[in-house]
């Protein structure tokens, strides 16, 4: 059997846990005790919100009857608001594995761990993510899967594998020579025209969004610490071969030289930022590159530290990298460099992403800014505002629901009690 067939079996087995879920279709009437619209607005109070198909056909003040027939969902005493936004998540890798799993685990195995890690995204309040790097066809099953509700989960925008140098972060490091050649999934590149090439090739796969790591890594077993990687003139031609394919570019980058690379080459969002500077976040500001800090992120390595889950390599690198968490945050409000919400969910548990806002506020951000970077700002980053981020008629049918004020209090965000993604509730 072909391998495709394996990823698409994989996944179908995975349906019963969404045969109860209703399909995207018929009208549903949403009686919500307070209505967040977006992050720029204020709630107000009880109102009425109509879905048809899948799509949100009208949000009116009060308790208001629908049309008969129509399905009806009381929640009274909540706060109703756009779904959430993760720009970096790793559905198909749960955190503290063995990097040697690589070589033992089929891509098929990617599937399973990613529809469960799907379902708990969505259950978070997570109603559109950015998969950030994946097996070949493993985020694209995913998509699939929660597009057509096969299983349940949210909006996929998926990378597939990363693009990386040779011997790189993101590349197959830590093992022989001759199980890299087998391991290797053909997305490192050398020179401006093998790097045009990869991104085609990523195109020509399914890519909705090109993955780079621009500089070193925190997890990878290459220890030449998180400096930058790609050349001036490879990373031109990633970005401008990705835009001339209508793709946008997220680049995994830690050091300062690399996010400065990335940034004047056009690259559209800068993942991690972890020691961003001055010159860094003056590039960023210049070119309109969006920092994604995901200090979730280092919250899970920091609370693996010291307990045998990371080679000696990793734990040199995470403590560089924990000493400045933050920073980066803090900076690029300061700068006014353009600040969206991502997790780097799988490196901690999958389901605690809201715990990103928190630590987003904790480095200065207002709650009201800290909501817009998981709704409106991600929504931009990813050409998506006109459907996603936030509540209005024709938007997409993605809604959450807590107890309280989440512009008072982020952490409400931390408790979500009901979901709706693409107008079907979660299980």
């Amino acid at each position: 059997m072909n391998h495709r067939w394996h990823l698409a079996a994989a996944a179908l087995c995975l349906s019963a846990a969404f045969s109860a879920a209703p399909a995207a279709a018929g009208t549903v009437v949403i009686h919500a005790g307070s209505v967040l619209r977006d992050a720029a607005s204020e709630p107000g109070g009880p109102a009425t919100i109509v879905v048809v198909d899948g799509k949100i056909q009208s949000i009116s003040d009060g308790v208001l009857p629908g049309p008969a027939g129509a399905e009806v969902i009381e929640l009274p005493g909540k706060t109703v608001l756009p779904g959430l936004i993760d720009l970096h998540v790793h559905l198909s890798s749960d955190p503290g594995g063995d990097f040697r799993n690589e070589a033992v685990e089929p891509d098929e195995w990617g599937v399973v761990v990613g529809a469960k890690n799907a379902l708990t995204t969505l259950r978070a309040g997570f109603t559109t993510v950015r998969e950030a790097g994946s097996g070949q066809y493993v985020a694209f099953s995913l998509r699939r899967g929660t597009a057509e509700g096969v299983i349940p989960g949210p909006r996929i925008v998926a990378a597939g594998p990363a693009l990386a140098i040779v011997g790189g972060h993101g590349d197959t490091t830590g093992f022989r020579e001759d199980v890299h050649g087998v391991l290797d999934q053909g997305y490192t590149c050398t020179g401006a025209v093998e790097c045009a090439e990869k991104v085609r090739k990523a195109s020509r796969a399914g890519a909705d969004v090109i993955k780079i790591t621009a500089t070193g890594g925190v997890l990878s077993q290459q220890g030449r610490g998180l400096g930058a990687h790609f050349t001036d003139p490879e990373m031109v031609s990633i970005a401008q071969t990705a835009h001339s394919l209508g793709l946008k570019v997220m680049a995994h980058a830690h050091g300062a030289r690399g996010i400065e690379a990335a940034a004047n080459a056009g690259i559209d969002t800068i993942d991690h930022g972890t020691f961003a500077d001055e010159g860094a976040l003056k590039a960023m500001k210049a070119h309109g590159t969006w920092m994604v800090p995901t200090l979730m992120a280092l919250e899970g390595v920091r609370e693996r530290l010291g307990k045998g889950i990371y080679t000696p390599t990793v734990e040199v690198k995470a403590r560089q990298a924990l000493e400045t968490a933050g920073r980066q945050v803090t900076r690029s409000k300061a700068m006014g460099v353009g600040i969206a919400f991502g997790t780097d969910a799988g490196v901690f548990e999958h389901g605690r992403n809201a715990g990103e806002f928190a630590l987003l506020v904790k480095a200065g951000l207002t709650g009201r800014e800290a909501l817009a970077s998981a709704t409106t700002n991600a929504a931009q980053v990813l050409g998506m505002e006109s459907e996603i981020g936030r509540i209005a008629p024709g938007y997409s049918a993605d809604l959450i629901a807590v107890t309280g004020n989440p512009l008072a209090d982020v952490r409400v965000l931390e408790k979500v009690e009901w979901v709706m993604a693409r107008g079907r509730v979660a299980p």
